[in-house]
């Protein structure tokens, strides 16, 4: 068979035989493999994984502890091979330049007999396979399986049985197609996709977009680092231990499918021997303290974006508080409670500034009117209230904007988290990652309706309603229809976000309430 051109597709007549990938070249992935020799099922506490023998692929990972976004029935699927899907957990081996091809993701192992399932009482299940000899080498990949454990250890054992040293190099890859992981929301997104890190660059996500225009700038090498395939709440990853040279490589496979790839050269392997490489296949949650102990950065495919050096902590602090009251619910409340408390004299000066607008804004609406025709004369009268009764105009709005960060991490915190996922708050709010539906779902514009947002629309009026008029008619108005427009995405927001804002709507509004009141203005 003559080999493909390097990123090309395999016909898939050929899926499966020896020579489908051109040397030096990752072999590629045809969107619809044939039918396998067979299908293993691993099972453990934690996951259910379906291993194609046609290179041991992982093809199906089902989470058994998550429920499926979409239907509460079923539960989180990460790799997946069926009609809707393409998301693949490939090894293989690439051989020396002007040899033959070796066994590959494409080559059909054979699996060699034991359990497959996590027995009672048993911390581990190993699951083997063995390719045929090609060209002399043979492939041997063991996966190892731990109970409470979503890492997978996966031994690569490759044998010389020739009368030649061979060189050859292992990859390890991921490959899945470019769409959105099922049960998004259109008024929030989250990133999905390739991710590479390495000690130089640290962190780095790579677009799909990015890869289609071949436009990708993440490290090609280094002695450490690993993948992932990163999407909502979930993420897969291959890591090797240690540190040993290796190239990273993203590529377009096919129409709407990509790869991220780690190729780690093994060496020369003398005739008769045998060399071992130990990797590491994550398949799981973004559980941030879990990812940081297996291995350095991992933690970070949890994406806080820009704020992550204010996320961090504040995740943190929301832990040590669900700990202390035992439940997310009133972890964020109490939350923000701390924050608005920290800020709480910086929010004072804000409100009181906000309150002596207020004050001042009748005569401020008077003198607009009189000496509408004399815009100078009108400013300069302006800047005369407001010295007169040390009146800061921008007062009310810096403090705010010094707080804002601290916010919007949070805000990230709580839509990243996946212990959000399935917990509970009080009585209708079974799932903080979920809309609020106490009241039902309007038909053909498929809008929740719950009490949270509905007392985020009132509180967010009332805020309106305490805050000074702006002198420009057109600004008073928008003032009032502001809240109003945000508070359709509110609908669909997740309620812990949603719990979120209306606690801090809450404790901003008893805040500003006490400064008006010693200000003689909630009359």
């Amino acid at each position: 068979v003559a080999p493909s051109a390097p990123g090309a597709l395999p016909a898939p007549a050929t899926v499966g035989a020896a020579g489908t990938a051109a040397v030096g070249a990752v072999p590629t992935t045809a969107p619809v493999a044939p039918a396998p020799a067979e299908t293993v099922d691993v099972t453990t506490d934690l996951l259910k994984v379906s291993i194609d023998t046609r290179g041991a692929t992982v093809q199906r990972a089902e989470l058994l502890m998550q429920e499926d976004d979409v239907d509460p029935d079923k539960h989180v699927v990460l790799f997946d091979q069926s009609k809707d899907r393409l998301y693949l957990g490939q090894t293989g081996l690439i051989a020396a330049a002007g040899t033959a091809p070796l066994p590959n993701h494409t080559t059909v192992m054979t699996r060699v007999p034991g359990p497959t399932a996590l027995a009672e009482g048993q911390d581990e299940v190993q699951v083997r396979f063995e390719s045929p000899v090609v060209d002399g080498v043979q492939l041997v990949k063991t996966f190892t399986f731990r109970r409470g454990d979503y890492l997978v250890d996966v031994q690569h054992e490759v044998r010389n049985t020739g009368t030649a040293a061979v060189t050859p190099q292992l990859y390890l890859r991921l490959v899945r197609d470019g769409n959105a992981p099922p049960g998004g929301s259109s008024f929030y997104s989250t990133f999905t996709g390739p991710a590479i890190y390495t000690e130089g660059s640290k962190f780095h996500k790579v677009d799909f977009a990015d890869i289609e225009k071949r436009k990708t700038d993440h490290d090609t090498s280094a002695d450490n680092g690993w993948i992932a395939m990163v999407q909502h709440y979930f993420t897969t990853a291959w890591l090797v231990p240690g540190t040993a040279p290796r190239e990273f490589r993203t590529a377009k496979e096919g129409d709407n499918l990509y790869s991220v790839s780690m190729v780690v050269p093994l060496g020369a392997i003398a005739a008769g021997a045998t060399k071992s490489v130990d990797a590491d296949l994550y398949v799981g949650p973004q559980e941030e303290d879990k990812l940081s102990a297996i291995a350095p950065g991992l933690d970070l495919v949890k994406d806080y974006g820009w704020f992550t050096v204010l996320s961090r902590p504040l995740f943190w602090l929301l832990t040590q508080l669900h700990n202390l009251l035992g439940n997310w619910g009133w972890a964020i409340v109490a939350l923000v409670v701390v924050l608005k408390a920290a800020f709480y004299w910086l929010n004072a000066y804000a409100y009181r500034s906000m309150g002596k607008m207020k004050a001042v804004n009748p005569r401020v609406m008077e003198l607009r009117e009189r000496l509408k025709d004399k815009p100078q004369q009108l400013q300069q009268e302006m800047l005369k209230i407001y010295k007169d009764e040390g009146v800061n105009p921008i007062g009310g709005c810096l403090p705010i904007l010094v707080q804002m960060p601290f916010f919007i991490a949070l805000y990230w915190v709580l839509l990243s988290s996946v212990e959000m996922r399935n917990a509970p708050w009080i009585g209708w709010i079974t799932d903080l990652s979920k809309p609020d539906t106490l009241f039902g779902v309007v038909p053909f514009i498929n809008l929740p309706l719950g009490l949270l947002p509905i007392l985020m629309t009132l509180t967010s009026l009332l805020q309106t309603w305490l805050n000074p008029t702006p002198p420009d008619p057109m600004q008073a108005k928008m003032m009032w229809i502001m809240p109003l427009v945000f508070s359709v995405m509110f609908f669909y927001f997740p309620a812990g976000l949603v719990l979120y804002w209306l606690t801090n709507n809450i404790l901003s509004i008893a805040q500003q309430y006490l400064i008006n009141r010693q200000l003689g203005l909630n009359k």
